[in-house]
């Protein structure tokens, strides 16, 4: 621990003593230890202010105590100073001064002995007495702790409107992710984050990828998002059957690996389970010789089979669904025609001018910061809410099926089957099993009834009904959400296999790469297309950035300076100037002052005036109106730097 005393609370001190205690833990963190202000110096009292509890009123208190690491000085003039930073230096502490007086006429000495006892003498050199040194502090801390929570709060898609906002007016996706970013700003040794994505767009997972990277501590994530994990990751640890397994690499690498390790086990599965079948067979037959030495040789050979260790079965991925489901009516190749579609609410325009077409059997994925209306696009189109402007046009022999990721089109007291089979009567029995198969709904399960099940069975049971429709365009709100990884990927099969046209809203990036044909980026510009996936939108978008850089970089300064017309800059020059002026004339002033004080304490402490109790009040009363006007210089002076 580090102990800390102030001399003095006037302006400087208290400042310094509310900057101390309210960066506390952000500067022990850098220092390395906790630091701790055990006293502060001052003649008067400060009854019911925080400061109370460690206020002293004799010096020896401070330079007697061996705790005491650190004397910051900010009393100004040069006595009593000089003197109690002298044996403060002499009792081996280490000394930090704003004193500019002091360290003129004994900074030579006060150095002499530091260097002799190996310790600290520190002053701030500028004028404004301890004002530099607040300045400093909240420069170097405050400042720094302001800019990473300003950093943060940025990068997880905040706007600085939204810093004032009372967090009970925040929504669920909000505060999770403030609570993230509390998270973050304890720089723990250890993360722990569990499904981080959510709630999050697709910048700012963009942005929190490039933190976690650059986090110095470990971090161990629970997450769905595999884009995320590829990005992040350099191991995978898969808890499976209650085992677990460490891979080294990324997701994909995982996979890959993965997938080694499981066909090995599998056909050695396999292979012991014939193995069991064949002894099985043969201890059968030799039993049924009924003779002595044959039911030995069965007896033996059961002995041998009951101490095998039974492989279990691994899980099998990527099983083949066979789902084959297609539209009954095809439609025409134009699907969709958006054109200049606008839509507010109230007096706030969420967006406006958007404008796109959509052909047969594309796979389109909208996507777009948190806000700008994705969802309500969707819902405008399937004709659920209204549009204030534009048109909206579905082509030839279009039939819309829409995935609400509210999920509200499941009836609670039915079970899956009975979902199933009431919204598609002509279907079959082997029909509908072999769908919910297909979705991981096996033997009994399909019996489970609606309300019994998580929010991703849910989603599945859902997606299955979908695409089960007579529906040849499917537009899908986040339909990845909720679902595990597996049944993620039996939805990226089904789409691929799907030959209607899709529109989805996702912010699961490895199911866009997956799935995508193409990208519609939705902004405040309108709605821009890029061909293909999302590794493919994200080289696009690169080679945007770079290409603007290249043609802007020449011209900044020129379009920059060209913002300000002649008569702009005279004003802003002719302001700047009486500004540099006011500031001279303030540290003249301060210097002015700060020598009268000291001449003040000098003659203070002459004996003829010390025994002079009128001459003695006289010179007090000038020493306390010079303090008070070197208070008010000390502000200005910080309101001019």
């Amino acid at each position: 621990m580090i102990n800390v005393a102030i001399l003095g609370y006037g302006t400087v001190g208290s400042g310094v003593f509310e900057v101390l205690n309210e960066n506390k833990e952000s500067i022990s963190r850098r220092a390395g230890q906790e630091l701790h202000v055990k006293y502060v110096l001052d003649l008067r009292d400060f009854p019911g202010q925080p400061v109370e509890k460690v206020l002293v009123h004799d010096y020896e208190q401070i330079v007697s105590d061996p705790e005491v690491d650190i004397v910051v000085e900010v009393m100004g003039g040069v006595e009593p100073a000089y003197t109690f930073v002298k044996k403060a230096l002499l009792a081996g502490k280490n000394v930090c001064t704003s004193n500019k007086a002091l360290v003129a006429k004994h900074g030579p000495e006060l150095m002499e002995i530091a260097k002799e006892k190996n310790i600290n003498f520190l002053f701030e050199a500028s004028c404004g007495g301890g004002i530099p040194i607040i300045r400093a502090l909240n420069g170097s801390l405050t400042a720094d702790e302001v800019d990473e929570i300003t950093g943060i709060l940025k990068g997880l898609g905040f706007s600085e409107e939204d810093f004032t906002k009372e967090i009970n007016t925040l929504s669920g996706g909000q505060r999770t992710r403030v609570a993230l970013g509390k998270l973050l700003l304890k720089n723990p040794d250890i993360l722990l984050l569990d499904e981080p994505t959510n709630h999050l767009d697709v910048d700012s997972i963009r942005w929190l990828e490039n933190y976690l990277s650059h986090y110095k501590g470990a971090v161990i994530i629970v997450s769905h998002d595999r884009y995320f994990l590829d990005k992040i990751v350099n191991k995978v640890m898969e808890i499976d059957q209650g085992h677990s397994m460490l891979f080294d690499g990324n997701y994909t690498t995982f996979i890959e690996k993965r997938d080694q390790i499981k066909a090995i086990r599998l056909k050695e599965y396999k292979h012991q389970q014939q193995e069991i079948k064949h002894q099985q067979e043969v201890i059968k037959k030799l039993k049924q010789f009924n003779r002595e030495k044959s039911i030995k040789r069965a007896e033996s050979r059961e002995k041998a089979l009951n101490k095998i260790d039974v492989l279990e079965k691994p899980t099998e991925y990527n099983a083949d669904m066979r789902l084959s489901i297609e539209p009954e009516i095809i439609s025409g190749n134009d699907v969709l025609t958006l054109k200049d579609v606008s839509k507010s609410f109230g007096n706030k325009s969420l967006f406006h001018g958007l404008s796109a077409d959509i052909f047969r059997e594309e796979r389109v994925a909208l996507i777009g910061p948190n806000g700008t209306g994705k969802t309500t696009l969707l819902k405008i189109i399937c004709k659920k809410i209204s549009n204030n402007g534009g048109t909206i046009s579905l082509g030839a022999g279009v039939s819309i099926g829409y995935y609400d990721q509210a999920q509200d089109n499941l009836d609670d007291s039915k079970t899956i089957f009975d979902e199933i089979s009431d919204a598609y009567p002509d279907l079959n029995n082997t029909k509908i099993r072999n769908t919910l198969a297909a979705f991981l709904f096996y033997g009994e399960d399909v019996f489970r009834p609606i309300s019994s099940l998580s929010g991703g069975e849910k989603g599945r049971v859902s997606l299955a009904k979908l695409m089960l429709s007579h529906a040849n365009f499917l537009i899908l709100d986040e339909p990845t959400n909720h679902l595990d990884i597996q049944s993620k990927e039996i939805l990226e099969s089904a789409m691929n296999a799907y030959t209607g046209t899709i529109l989805y809203v996702s912010h699961d990036r490895y199911f866009i790469n997956k799935t995508a044909t193409r990208i519609l980026e939705i902004s405040d510009h309108g709605l821009t297309s890029y061909p293909g996936n999302y590794q493919d939108y994200i080289a696009q978008k690169e080679k945007e950035k770079a290409s603007l850089t290249s043609s802007t970089a020449s011209s900044v300064s020129v379009d920059t300076e060209s913002k300000l017309d002649w008569k702009q800059q005279k004003e802003e020059q002719a302001k700047q100037r009486k500004k540099e002026n006011r500031l001279k004339k303030v540290e003249e002033q301060i210097t002015e002052l700060e020598t009268k004080q000291e001449e003040l304490s000098e003659a203070i402490s002459l004996p003829e005036n010390a025994s002079d109790p009128a001459k003695l009040m006289e010179l007090s009363n000038e020493q306390a109106s010079i303090a008070s006007s070197l208070e008010e210089l000390y502000e200005e002076w910080e309101t001019l730097c």
